[in-house]
């Protein structure tokens, strides 16, 4: 029996571990996607709002937020709170904002989790099955032998090594956005403050 054989009679645990690794892709590309327009809206808004806030037009530049993502917005529109609200009043509400924003940019990242935590025990479970049809080929054939465990232990092996590397994808993309949404958050918080000094 060869490896072909092996996944085409696994095929129930080996479908959701394909499925498991597609999503995990999928949710690598499209964040992926996000953080890059999300840098390119935010820098062009902060770019313009400079520039508008330098010559006193402050009203131009609140207007600024209506044509860029709520996540962006709504921050940015703080900026242009009360100048008289106590500075740490104003940090405490940038504060809360960027957390918002911080929730929109984890969007999807709890299927990496799942992915990661659950994966390996799929694959635990194809381990079982095909321990099982070992003994199932020991029991129907009467005899023992590695050529008649040989198939369900490939099985086996197979879906463990699938559930692992699916998991270790899953974890790594998580980890890597985890740490990027950090950053991102940090320097947005960090422009807009800089923003607010001007105004």
């Amino acid at each position: 029996m060869n490896i072909l054989d092996i996944i085409k009679e696994g095929g129930f645990i080996m479908a959701p571990l394909l499925i498991c690794s597609f999503l995990a892709w999928a949710v690598f590309f499209e964040r992926l996607y996000f953080i890059r327009q999300f840098r390119r809206e935010f820098s062009r808004l902060m770019d313009k709002s400079e520039g508008l806030i330098k010559e006193r037009k402050f009203e131009e530049a609140k207007g600024l937020a209506h044509n860029v993502s709520p996540l962006i917005g709504r921050s940015y529109l703080v900026v242009f709170e009360d100048r008289e609200m106590p500075l740490e009043n104003w940090h405490f509400k940038m504060s809360r904002r960027l957390k918002e924003t911080q929730l929109g940019m984890k969007k999807y990242l709890w299927v990496l989790g799942t992915i990661g935590s659950s994966a390996p025990f799929i694959g635990l479970f194809g381990t079982v099955v095909g321990i099982i049809k070992s003994f199932d080929s020991i029991a129907a054939s009467g005899k023992s032998g590695f050529a008649v465990v040989a198939g369900g232990l490939g099985e086996a092996l197979i879906a463990t090594a699938a559930g692992i590397i699916v998991a270790v994808i899953a974890v790594i993309f998580y980890n890597f956005f985890q740490q990027r949404f950090s950053d991102l958050n940090i320097e947005v918080k960090n422009q807009l403050e800089d923003l607010r000094e001007l105004v």
